[in-house]
């Protein structure tokens, strides 16, 4: 019960940060662009409105353990790729603290890549779904 209990509480610690992120994105389409843009990527607005849906799909698969382990391999892609991106070595020299998040990325990441290999433990809607 104490194992199912800690991927429980994992999976909604998981879901909640790419349901937070998806919901600044949502709620500020603009500024998300713009910080898109600033790391020299094309199509920022565009990208954003990627980036907040993906994210979204992200929350909603990991919470309900849906298509569990490819989503939480996704993530782990994502974040490691949001870490380069966003807060990359390029950014350290301005502002040491990008330092510390792009770490914090590589922390999210095991433990992304953690619940990936031990799935989503009996409380998924789709491993029940199968089972009808």
């Amino acid at each position: 019960m104490t194992r199912a209990l800690a991927v429980i509480v994992a999976r909604i610690i998981f879901s909640f940060v790419f349901f937070m992120a998806a919901g600044f994105k949502f709620a500020d389409m603009g500024a998300t662009a713009t910080y898109i843009a600033s790391a020299g990527f094309p199509m920022a607005g565009f990208l954003a409105w990627v980036a907040a849906f993906f994210e979204l799909a992200l929350a909603l698969a990991l919470i309900t353990g849906a298509f569990f382990t490819e989503a939480s391999l996704l993530a782990g892609i994502y974040v490691i790729f949001l870490a380069f991106a966003f807060h990359g070595p390029s950014r350290w020299a301005n502002n040491q603290a990008e330092f510390g998040f792009f770490i914090d990325h590589f922390t999210f990441f095991a433990g992304l890549l953690l619940a990936a290999v031990h799935g989503p433990e009996k409380w998924a809607i789709y491993r029940n779904l199968v089972r009808l």
